[in-house]
């Protein structure tokens, strides 16, 4: 038998900390993680004061507890940014309007004209007049032409040196990073938010650069792969045949949520009194 169970916390010294004060075991917390981990950089982005609340499963046979089971519902608000994850049938996790939790990537970040450089173990340099490893895509465009995040994430970098001239680095979640080079000007600043499709920045041929272009490229963990080829997460919302029977069920999950909030709340007003 599955029986319904929720648990509020408050992080105040790391995430994980507060994951076992609040009843959670390593795999909920870890999972927790997981569950928003393309939203919020859980090594970066905590913050003292950011909170979650989870719905999940406790387990028994003939009344005993046996464990817990999977997580049915959570909201984690980082930085007063709050984000709701629904599970489904299919075991996925969606945001209460129906989008998958997992996001993708554009392959292309800028309407280009072609490809002037393939991602290659080796290239001639046109500018350095040498040979060297190509580890990203070159898109010939107009200076001017504005070129997109790939993806949801965090910039890391924002700034202008005589190579990479001005450029701009992006922290995904999952341990994905995307790298922006040789923009005429920069669009984003250091530590901002940015959404799937923002403009971050506009072609041009600064740094070294032998005509306008921009240099695009894709990490994970740390390695460079091929922004053409690499597989990308899918991230597919609802089926539209399923729609009705989700909605209905994201309503209830969020009310579940709201009510976990409500408890915490109460928890905390007493001391908030004495504090008076």
């Amino acid at each position: 038998e599955a029986r319904k169970a929720i648990a509020h916390g408050m992080i105040n010294s790391n995430f994980w900390n507060a994951g076992v004060e609040a009843g959670l075991n390593d795999n909920q917390i870890i999972s927790l993680a997981s569950i928003f981990g393309w939203d919020i950089d859980f090594g970066q982005d905590i913050r003292e004061g950011d909170s979650f609340h989870v719905v999940f499963e406790n387990l028994f046979i003939d009344g005993e507890f046996i464990g817990t089971g999977k997580i049915l519902a959570a909201e984690f608000i980082n930085r007063d940014d709050p984000f709701q994850a629904i599970r489904f049938s299919d075991g996925e996790y969606y945001t209460p309007d129906g989008k998958s939790m997992r996001k993708a990537f554009l392959r292309a970040p800028v309407n280009f004209k072609y490809i002037s450089s393939n991602f290659k173990p080796k290239r001639f340099h046109p500018v350095q007049k040498r040979w060297k490893a190509h580890r990203g895509i070159d898109y010939a465009a107009r200076t001017g032409t504005p070129v997109v995040a790939a993806g949801n994430g965090k910039v890391i970098r924002a700034k202008y040196d005589k190579y990479n001239g001005h450029h701009v680095f992006i922290q995904h979640g999952n341990n994905i990073e995307t790298k922006y080079l040789h923009f005429s000007k920069r669009a984003v600043i250091v530590g901002q938010r940015v959404k799937q499709g923002d403009v971050i920045g506009y072609v041009g041929a600064t740094g070294l650069a032998a005509g306008p272009h921009l240099h695009y490229e894709f990490l994970l963990n740390g390695v460079h792969r091929n922004p053409r080829t690499v597989k990308l997460p899918d991230a597919k919302p609802i089926e539209k045949k399923y729609k009705g029977e989700f909605t209905a069920l994201a309503e209830m999950r969020v009310r579940e949520l709201d009510g976990s909030k409500n408890a915490l709340l109460a928890m905390q007003s007493p001391a908030d009194n004495l504090g008076e």
